[in-house]
């Protein structure tokens, strides 16, 4: 089905739109369906593609967390034969295609936006595809897609290949040779399983994140994290508990990934990288095992919540069972390293999976951002008039960016917008 066009390059930079949307993702085209349904005239600028994001950063075997029946846009509900299966990359680009083409959303593909400004109460938007003004701007690109490394690349051998998570596609494009992996989060933690099951020597730079298994009692664990409140919890309240923004739990697609399981698939486990030395020798901290306990807490602490849940609902639920992920007895590198050198290691590759922060450089807006360039904002909404932003994580609550919270965003965020023209 074809897209509806917007009409600000028909009738040039003075006409003034109600709101521009920046990003065709899933974020961008679920503040669009609102804006359509309250009748506001927009466009919404897309860099490339739809789904660009998903399209270039994900890898090749990339499969969704949240299940099928969790994954769905604004107005629309799963309808299909697997509920509690979950999309591929390419299953999850169709879905935002077929979304946008379905409801006639206004999407200006291959418009990049290389400045916002705010001029006269107005924001201009300076495009490679020409200037366009708008009286409101809802940015949905999110805060997860410039990876961040903790060491500059030349500090490392100029013949390791070094990527970072959203630049892997699969094993087969890697050197031949071993991989050092940083980084035990959700990107790490799944592409240091592939590796090994594609017969690759992995070695795996810990952290300190939380786990949470696939199922529980029955259910798949988003189920019930969704339904027991637990995905509610506010921003506030998670900062107040973890002291920062944690890193989301480790969530395998389809099974539970734990330290412990990958260490008995073969994959070395080391603590979290320290530093580089001259020569190619990296250093690791000796907390790989307080690593694996803090896994393990956060995945003892979720099970909690959901079983008081269930004790003050009365839900007929089944009794937990042992999941084999958590209690595989896991290889310990006896002694410890804590230090590697790349070189008699055979290590050819190194994917960085040290987490991500957003974009916002083309803002030329006094006051938006804050002094990591990250915006400032509650609940979505922007210091500034009329200034919005969407499907950032943890924007109100632990929901905040996943996309089955879309469907309640959107339309605060529009009605918010609405109520302050």
């Amino acid at each position: 089905m074809p897209l509806v066009r917007s009409s600000w390059q028909k009738n040039g930079s003075a006409d003034v739109l109600d709101v521009v949307v920046i990003s065709a993702g899933w974020a961008g085209l679920g503040v669009s369906y609102w804006l359509a349904r309250r009748g506001l005239r927009h466009s919404v600028l897309e860099r490339g593609r739809i789904g660009e994001t998903w399209r270039t950063q994900r890898w090749e075997s990339f499969r969704m967390n949240t299940p099928n029946v969790q994954t769905v846009m604004p107005g629309d509900r799963y309808e299909g034969p697997d509920p509690y299966g979950v999309f591929t990359r390419d299953q999850f680009v169709a879905l935002l295609e077929d979304f946008a083409g379905r409801n006639g959303l206004p999407i200006e593909a291959d418009t990049a936006v290389s400045e916002l400004a705010r001029e006269d109460g107005v924001y201009r938007l300076t495009t490679s595809q020409g200037t366009l003004r708008a009286r409101k701007v809802i940015v949905a690109s999110g805060n997860l897609n410039c990876p961040v490394r903790p060491i500059p690349p030349d500090a490392l051998p100029p013949d390791l290949c070094q990527i970072d998570a959203s630049g892997y596609r699969s094993a087969a494009d890697l050197p031949g040779g071993a991989v050092l992996v940083v980084g035990s989060g959700q990107s790490g933690a799944q592409i240091v399983e592939e590796l090994a099951e594609a017969g690759r020597t992995v070695f795996l730079a810990t952290s300190r994140v939380g786990r949470l298994p696939r199922r529980y009692r029955g259910r798949d664990i988003m189920i019930w994290l969704l339904e027991s409140g637990l995905l509610d919890v506010r921003r506030e309240e998670v900062i107040r508990l973890a002291g920062r923004i944690p890193p989301r739990g480790v969530l395998g697609s389809e099974h539970t990934i734990s330290l412990q399981g990958l260490g008995a698939q073969g994959i070395v486990l080391l603590g979290r990288l320290t530093g580089v030395a001259g020569g190619g020798r990296l250093s690791f901290a000796d907390d790989l095992e307080t690593n694996v306990r803090f896994a393990d807490e956060a995945s003892d602490n979720a099970k909690r919540h959901i079983d008081d849940y269930i004790g003050r609902t009365g839900i007929d639920a089944p009794v937990s069972q042992p999941d084999p992920a958590e209690t595989v007895a896991w290889r310990r590198p006896d002694p410890a390293i804590n230090s590697l050198d790349l070189s008699l290691s055979g290590i050819t590759s190194l994917v960085w999976c040290t987490g991500f922060k957003g974009d916002f450089s083309f803002m030329r807006l006094p006051g938006a951002l804050d002094a990591a360039g990250q915006p400032v904002h509650a609940d979505g909404v922007g210091v500034l008039p009329g200034l919005y932003f969407a499907g950032l994580d943890f924007a109100s609550t632990r929901k905040s960016g996943i996309i089955l919270a879309i469907t309640e965003e959107a339309p605060r965020l529009v009605e918010h917008l609405i109520g302050h023209s």
